[in-house]
């Protein structure tokens, strides 16, 4: 099981991602704990299980998160917490390394 917290920024709608993969089936289970109404609101409406590789192998904005959101989150096309779910998933999967990430306004 792996976890992410993530911290969008602005917003501080701090977000808590947990991932647990069931490799015999390779799906992914996600709980997403957030103070942001749109991403609970996508949460209940797709559910938490999904296909490991077709959540995280996607082109950009092509997954079931990026689809919904596009057509239910109003515009806010820097928001951070729909690549922190794909991310944590990504590294439960074992498609990619759990490593950090981040962002860092330079003056």
């Amino acid at each position: 099981m792996k976890k992410l917290l993530i911290d969008p920024g602005v917003c501080g709608f701090r977000t808590l991602v947990t991932a647990s993969f069931n490799e015999e089936e390779d799906e992914v289970t996600l709980h997403v704990d957030t103070g942001c109404q749109h991403v609970r609101e996508m949460m209940d409406a797709l559910g938490g299980t999904f296909d490991s590789f077709a959540l995280c192998l996607s082109r950009p904005g092509q997954n079931a998160l990026y689809q919904f959101a596009a057509e239910h989150f109003p515009p806010h096309a820097a928001c951070p917490v729909l690549a922190g779910i794909v991310k944590c998933a990504e590294a439960e999967s074992g498609l990619a390394l759990p490593r950090d990430a981040s962002f860092t306004f330079e003056e």
